[in-house]
């Protein structure tokens, strides 16, 4: 068995290369390749993962936890509470605007009342997966319009909980009533345990399992599916508890570091979240079902970004955001397959339903994909139609990263003097440093500061080092250094960067990579004591007062620098 499984996903990789080529070449979004992988791969042409289905579920579903959970660490209560009330506006506003137009479209197309009301509802949903995916490709999700996507998105979620909760309450003997007090004891239960951990508890445990960055990952991996199972058992999504899970990480200092680590994962595992959504799709009869699809594709890729551009400009958002938020959300997502199976399950509907939406899906995902893709170019295309009614004058302002004239990496040693010459001047700086001690002590003293590996590359992504003025490294490592040199200079050659060498070997490696200048340790010590040697009288005196000095550094060292005072 376990050799099958492999043998397939060689085999599944290795068409999915072929096709994310092709798509390469042709400019494509890379999630089409996955998806075109899938059909190919399922029952639809090879029936190659067939017989593993259940096994490849389970490993596209880890996928969307990794997934959602690194949307949850982009979070913050504080920007929960920033888009929480707009959130549940459009969300709610959307949810409504679909499923009622598209309940009269599917009545009109013939559907009997149950499989319309079924049908309206699947249509309803856009696909969380999806967005989240296309936004992070386009490092999207901080946006104003990306922001605000991904709350609306959690708000169609706890929707789509609700709705599942009324069905399966329907199926038993437990009254809906007793089932929403029940789930709702829980998750008040489950969420006060999770404020306590994370105000009281959870500091403490990341301090100490940072200093390791394999023990801190696999920490983050035990604490997201710890919360994310939590919340499952409260009757809550996987899905949700995922999200909960990064959130309460969110505000710690090593977000940024526990990011960059998960990211591979997700990558990994949401390319088979795809493949096989790809290869769940089923278009038997498609003669005789593709005119009403195409109907129904066209209403969810026109209707709701028309509804959520209108409620985004009622809600005093610019054009160019709320045209970017509508064109984001055109699509059906994978909860419509869940609330259709589910309904076949209940004895509600038959499989005639499983193929037109299949359809919509194939159709509106595809579109959407390229949509989002290319938002800021459609938007640009449809901006004259947009002037006829003149000028916007609403105002946003995006929320960018924060810019630093100095980055100092590295604040031990060398760094800290340093540091404290910066304050004094009352420049704009900012630290990096892997000593999760050195972090909490810089927190203490209000200097920004970054918990994260240089040598991390998607570390490096998450901060704007080529922004700055200047940046200074202290750390002894020369390879870290180069790749943290290099990963700047492919984006700016004006910062200066300043790089440390306890001896030559890589000295000319560190020019070449395109440092400015190189601080070698025992050659400043040198320098100095020449000048001593050669201005100062070699008396006792003299070398009474450097001692005094010394001393005095060493005292603001153990003091300022180690957060005693």
């Amino acid at each position: 068995m376990e050799a099958n499984i492999f043998l397939q996903l060689a085999g599944l990789f290795g068409l999915t290369v072929t096709i994310a080529f092709v798509m390469r070449l042709l400019r494509q979004p890379l999630m089409i390749a996955y998806i075109i992988s899938g059909m190919i791969a399922g029952p639809l042409f090879l029936n190659a993962i067939e017989h593993g289905g259940g096994t490849f579920d389970t490993l596209a579903q880890f996928g969307v936890i990794f997934l959602l959970f690194l949307v949850g660490l982009s979070l913050n209560i504080a920007h929960i509470r920033h888009i929480g009330k707009v959130s549940a506006i459009t969300g709610l506003a959307q949810v409504l605007f679909t499923s009622t137009i598209g309940f009269f479209i599917l009545r009109g197309l013939g559907l009997e009342i149950v499989p319309s009301v079924y049908m309206a509802l699947a249509l309803t949903f856009s696909s969380t997966i999806i967005i989240v995916k296309l936004l992070s490709d386009k490092k999207d999700t901080e946006t104003v319009y990306g922001r605000h996507v991904l709350g609306l998105m959690v708000v169609q979620d706890i929707v789509a909980v609700l709705i599942m909760l009324f069905l399966t309450t329907q199926a038993s003997d437990i009254a809906l009533s007793e089932a929403l007090a029940l789930i709702a004891v829980k998750a008040l239960a489950i969420i006060g345990l999770i404020v306590v951990l994370t105000k009281f508890v959870l500091p403490s445990i990341l301090d100490q399992v940072a200093s390791s960055s394999e023990f801190l990952f696999i920490f983050t991996i035990a604490w997201c599916f710890g919360i994310a199972s939590l919340l499952l058992w409260a009757g809550f999504s996987l899905e949700i508890g995922a999200i909960i899970a990064g959130i309460s990480l969110g505000s710690s200092p090593y977000q940024s570091e526990i990011s960059s680590r998960i990211k591979p994962l997700r990558d990994f595992f949401i390319v088979l979240f795809f493949i096989i959504l790809g290869s769940e799709m089923s278009i038997g009869n498609a003669g005789t079902l593709l005119v009403p699809g195409l109907i129904l594709s066209l209403f969810i890729l026109l209707g709701n970004p028309f509804i959520l551009y209108l409620t985004f400009r009622l809600l005093k958002f610019t054009r160019r955001n709320s045209f970017l938020a509508g064109v984001t959300a055109a699509q059906v997502s994978e909860f419509g397959f869940i609330l259709i199976f589910t309904g076949v399950g209940l004895g509600h509907l038959t499989n005639g339903e499983l193929p037109l939406f299949t359809i919509v899906a194939l159709v509106t995902i595809f579109v959407s994909s390229y949509a989002i893709t290319y938002n800021e170019q459609l938007y640009k295309f449809f901006r004259p139609i947009f002037n006829i009614f003149g000028a916007d004058k609403l105002r946003q302002k995006e929320q960018a990263s924060e810019i630093y004239d100095v980055w100092v990496v590295g604040y031990h040693r060398i760094g800290w003097k340093i540091c404290e010459t910066l304050a004094a001047e009352k420049k704009s700086f900012a630290v990096v440093d892997y000593n999760p001690k050195a972090i909490a002590k810089l927190k203490q003293r209000a200097i920004p500061a970054f918990f994260g590996d240089i040598a991390d590359v998607e570390f490096l992504e998450s901060l704007p080092f080529e922004q700055a003025k200047i940046i200074i490294l202290t750390i002894p490592e020369a390879d870290d250094q180069l790749t943290l040199i290099k990963h700047v200079r492919a984006k700016s050659e004006s910062v200066h960067i300043v790089a440390n060498l306890y001896h030559k070997n890589h000295l000319d490696e560190l020019y070449q990579a395109g440092a400015n200048y190189v601080m070698m340790p025992h050659l400043l010590g040198g320098q100095w004591m020449s000048e001593v040697l050669q201005h100062s009288p070699w008396t006792k005196k003299t070398f009474v007062e450097l001692k005094k000095e010394q001393r005095e550094e060493m005292r603001l060292r153990f003091t300022r620098a180690d957060g005693e005072i």
